[in-house]
């Protein structure tokens, strides 16, 4: 399997409101940048769309080492509680329907045949490709403003 390094963060302008995901990819010294935005939308959202979008350029199962700022996602993923939420009909272990559905479950179906290693970053805190997916994802939202 290749390994691929996939770094990951999303901004948004107001909670909801204009908002971009930013993400690298990387692969044996190749480095790849892509990002966007959305109109109207939650920081949740954007850091949801940030492993969607990078996860699609992919056109074979990788062995993927994921680094974001989002406990949101890392959480989500690496203790399984997308996985849970979808068994149990995208409701949470407290009974309350879980946020962003559509995109959990587009994204778990993306995860498939991948093997995932989970490295979370402090934000803003100077890892210098998690500044530059933010540099990225605020880029993106600008242009919604």
């Amino acid at each position: 399997m290749k390994k691929i390094t996939i770094y990951t963060d999303g901004a948004c302008s107001g909670n909801p409101g204009p908002g971009g995901w930013g993400a690298i990819l990387e692969y044996k010294g190749v480095r790849k940048e892509i990002s966007g935005g959305e109109a109207e939308t939650t920081n949740n959202r954007m850091e949801l769309m940030g492993i969607i979008r990078a996860l699609e350029q992919l056109k074979e199962p990788c062995d993927i080492t994921f680094c974001s700022d989002s406990k949101y996602v890392m959480d989500g993923l690496s203790k399984g509680w997308a996985k849970g939420w979808r068994a149990r009909g995208w409701v949470k272990s407290d009974k309350k329907p879980a946020l962003n559905s559509d995109l959990w479950a587009h994204l778990l179906d993306l995860c498939e045949g991948h093997t995932f290693h989970y490295n979370w970053v402090k934000g803003h805190a100077g890892h210098p490709e998690n500044e530059r997916c933010d540099e990225l994802a605020v880029q993106a939202a600008a242009q919604y403003k």
